[in-house]
């Protein structure tokens, strides 16, 4: 592949590494495999086993917390990091002194982009934009062979919108997360491609071993030609939105996944577990958000557990008891939000969490804003710093896809594909030589995005250059807990570590409480107030009682 450069010299490295990548057709040789045959209409009952719930570790953490965003790329949300404009009548963001810089907008990228278009600072009264083009060609074309010169028509849709961004007087709460733990500005969706992909590469590493069908679980579909899904599924691989086939609300044509995901190696090793997703109790339930739209809470193909016959909660079965959450019984690890605090709650919290908030408050431009998003963070993270599992607590957050917002470094493609149908990195057909029986469809590393580490151990006011992806997620995890990985060309097997963003050696005892409205610093006895209201109506929502403390 052929690279063109005209950007300033602070991000030729990242061209120059993604070049030579893609000449040397990639740090990444799998060998062909083969696949399972296609899955079952049902998930068998699960019998549940014995479980440790004080599983031993490599790390002195013995909770990890992930919360899944959606759409947002690195420059969206930090680009200016940590300088804000700080108009009057907005939360102030002021950097400490020692605060390191990002490798961010400025310069030439702001006076004289090569999009034809200059980002510009969208305002906290812009919060709720239109959803951008992130789908998995459109963003190859977007980077246009390096030259990241074609973001406006592709991931904008001819909308300047797509090259702008917000700073810490929107995204107040993160840029404080930022200032006072860990924060990774060399960190990259697995592949390129939208929400669907990014949630599995999260758990699984692979998009590969996808079975279309015409409809979900509860309708008794059979399995039908790839070819319908032209454009979503290629080569056996998903990549784009596709709702998962062993759930009970997906609509239209599904797709189960073979193979195996995180939950299955936790499940080896008698680790507690769960995915929690707002909405999942009560999957009619709709929020307002502040564009006064009122999207539903819960959206099938952000579940990537629900895709897999082994994980899957098919019907959306409640837990069989407080005790049994994280454990396998009829909800098969799969969860409402309102679970995820019964179990804190009991004192059970579950080893490895994966949060998932409600529609209108997860990020998604066009349902989803940052204004609600830090609502949901920030109760979130106020609640987790006061529990007494707190001091043994990693919460990362992470985001499954860019929206086809406009980020201006090239990402190292270590993954490569050349589908004359879905490719378009370099030309048509072209991201790169793919090894001999490599997977199509899965080019990568995709766009550049958020990943932050709270925790006693997270560095503080930190900013790690570690190349790491959605799957080094799925590395810590496996690694913590020694669960081995998952094979059959999962990118585990070539992810970055997380550990740089820690510090094991030296916990900190100092927490953060952050004001769920403006991100700006609040007390702790604030904090739980706050939450205290926020959680009733998580439960009333949900239509369960709450636990009586």
């Amino acid at each position: 592949m052929r690279y063109r450069f005209k950007q300033p010299v602070a991000v030729l490295a990242s061209f120059a590494v993604a070049g030579s990548l893609l000449a040397a057709g990639g740090v990444t040789a799998f060998a062909s495999s083969s696949k399972s045959s296609t899955p079952a209409q049902k998930p068998s009952a699960q019998s549940s086993p014995k479980v440790v719930t004080g599983a031993s570790t490599t790390t002195p953490i013995q909770h990890v917390v992930v919360i899944f965003d959606e759409n947002v790329s690195f420059d969206h949300y930090f680009g200016t990091y940590p300088v804000a404009a700080n108009p009057a009548g907005e939360p102030k963001f002021k950097a400490a002194a020692n605060t390191p810089s990002v490798n961010g907008l400025s310069g030439a990228l702001l006076t004289n982009n090569p999009n034809g278009a200059n980002p510009q600072r969208l305002d906290r009264s812009q919060a709720e934009t239109a959803d951008m083009d992130h789908g998995y060609t459109h963003e190859q074309e977007a980077m246009d062979g390096g030259l990241m010169d074609q973001f406006v028509k592709y991931g904008g849709s001819g909308s300047d919108v797509v090259m702008d961004y917000y700073d810490g007087n929107t995204v107040t709460g993160l840029w404080n997360y930022a200032q006072h733990y860990a924060l990774n500005d060399n960190s990259f969706g697995t592949t390129f491609g939208p929400s669907s992909p990014g949630a599995i590469n999260l758990v699984a590493g692979s998009t590969h071993g996808a079975v279309a069908y015409s409809a979900n679980v509860d309708q008794n579909g059979q399995p039908i030609d790839g070819d319908v899904l032209a454009g979503k599924v290629g080569n056996g691989t998903l990549y784009s939105d596709v709702d998962p086939y062993y759930d009970k609300t997906s609509s239209g044509n599904t797709v189960a996944m073979t193979g195996k995901n995180v939950g299955d190696l936790l499940n080896a090793k008698n680790v507690t577990w769960g995915w929690f997703e707002g909405g999942f109790r009560n999957s009619s339930e709709q929020h307002t958000n502040v564009g006064n739209d009122t999207p539903t809470d819960y959206i099938p193909h952000h579940e990537p557990f629900q895709y897999y016959k082994s994980t899957a909660n098919p019907e959306h079965l409640p837990p069989s008891s407080a005790k049994m959450i994280g454990k396998t019984d009829q909800a098969n690890h799969q969860y409402d939000l309102t679970d995820f605090w019964t179990a804190a709650d009991a004192g059970n919290l579950p080893a490895v969490s994966f949060l998932k908030a409600p529609g209108y408050e997860d990020g998604h431009a066009g349902y989803s804003d940052p204004l609600d998003e830090q609502t949901f963070l920030t109760n979130t993270i106020n609640q987790l710093e006061q529990l007494p599992t707190w001091k043994s607590t990693a919460i990362i957050i992470a985001y499954d896809d860019s929206d086809g917002w406009y980020d201006h470094v090239m990402p190292p493609v270590v993954n490569q594909s050349n589908d004359p149908n879905a490719d378009a990195l370099d030309g048509q057909g072209n991201a790169g030589t793919p090894k001999p029986g490599a997977y199509l469809d899965r080019a990568g590393y995709g766009p550049r995005l958020p990943l932050l580490v709270i925790s006693p151990y997270a560095k503080q006011n930190y900013v790690d250059n570690t190349l790491t992806d959605q799957s080094s997620i799925l590395k810590f995890i496996e690694d913590n807990w020694k669960l081995g990985t998952i094979g059959d060309q999962s990118m585990d097997a070539v992810a970055g570590s997380l550990d740089n963003m820690f510090n094991f050696s030296k916990p900190t005892a100092s927490t953060l409480f952050l004001n769920p409205s403006t991100g700006e610093s609040e007390t702790k006895s604030q904090a739980k107030t706050q939450f205290a209201a926020y959680v009733k109506q998580l439960y009333a929502d949900a239509k369960v009682p709450q636990p009586k403390q």
